[in-house]
Parts: structure tokens; sequence; C-alpha cells
């Protein structure tokens, strides 16, 4: 049975994080980690997973590769006496992804375009790369297409900023429905809001 063209790209992408491919795998994070923390390519690293994902070759969609730092906040030791467990140190991890903040970077570095998505392309012991697909909204080879022309209307400005991605959707618990997510939609502080409206005590 014939694989299709994409398919023995994900499987040449694989090949590289074993260890017949750690000689280019390492090539390639030296040459990411020289580079700006946003950098702009030409074309994809992973084109199948790009495809999958949204990706035209065609104008108005831009490709970034954003580096960002791996681990929780780094958070320095308190010099008075205190519990281990109340020091503050330990577990201080965001409630954000590194990948939305993947995206959030490469939206603030081209705030004319929208975050389409995002996908993992390498990692090293201090920091994760992310290509992240931006499309231009006004540009009219995006407005007259039929499968990406809504990214242009008004609902969808600032994505990556309101969780509307798919690594956004992810963080916020979206991706699940049905019992143990009736706080989720339409979103967790929305649903805490209603809470404390119903048991603040009235003061006659």
């Amino acid at each position: 049975m014939s694989q299709s063209v994409y398919r023995y790209i994900s499987l040449s992408f694989r090949k590289t994080l074993g260890e017949e491919g750690s000689a280019l795998r390492h090539e390639r994070l030296l040459t990411w980690r020289r580079q700006h923390t946003v950098t702009r390519l030409a074309h994809p690293t992973r084109l199948d997973r790009a495809r999958a994902i949204g990706w035209k070759a065609k104008e108005g969609f831009i490709v970034v590769r954003v580096r960002v730092r791996r681990g929780g906040q780094r958070k320095r030791a308190i010099i008075a006496g205190r519990r281990p467990k109340r020091k503050g140190i330990l577990r201080m991890t965001l409630a954000k992804s590194v990948q939305r903040i993947a995206e959030e970077r490469a939206q603030k570095h081209y705030p004319n375009l929208e975050v389409l998505n995002s996908y993992w392309v390498g990692e090293d012991g201090k920091e994760k790369f992310f290509e992240v697909l931006l499309v231009d909204p006004a540009h009219p080879q995006i407005i007259h297409d039929r499968q990406v022309g809504w990214i242009a209307g008004a609902p969808h400005t600032g994505r990556a900023y309101r969780g509307l991605t798919r690594a956004g959707r992810d963080g916020r618990g979206l991706r699940w429905k049905g019992k143990g997510t009736e706080r989720m939609r339409p979103s967790r502080q929305r649903n805490r809001r209603d809470t404390r409206r119903t048991q603040t005590k009235a003061i006659p």
C-alpha cells in the first residue's frame, strides 16, 4: 500500500529524534540558538504538520520559529526561616503553556498578522522551539480564500492573546466535553464570577 508524501516527511522528521539523527539534530539546535528569538523562515521545517494545521504555500502566509525557555519560573531563595512548602520556590509553574507563550511572542513581533496555529520542532536542555503560522488578514489572497478567509473577520482579532488557537484551547480545557467540564465554558473566569456572586451575602 502506497503512502503519501507527507507520511514520508513525517517519518524522516521522526528519524532526527532518534540516535541515527543525533548529528543533524545537534547541528540544527546549534544554529537555532544563535538566531533571534523570533526568526522568519522561508518554508516550514515540518511540512506535513504545517499543512495539517492550515498552512498554504501562497501569499499572506508567514512561518516564524520562536524560542522559549523551558521549565517553571525561576524564584530566588528566601533567607528567612520557613518550611520548604511555604518558600514559594518549588512547583511555581505558569498556568499558560510554553507553546501559548511562543504564539503570543510571534503575535507581538508581527502585530498586523494573526496567529493561525503552531507546532513543536525541537528542544534542548534550556529552551524549546516552536514554529508559528501567521496569516495576513488584510491580504486579498487570504480574504478570498474559502478555507482561511474567516480569519479576516473582527471576532478573530488577537487570537493568540485570547486563547483561540489550538494550544490556547488546550490550556483552557476546551478539548473535552461532558461530565467534569461544566465550568470550562464559556470560561473558568466567568464561572468563578458567577460563583462569587451567588456566595456573596447581601447586607440589609
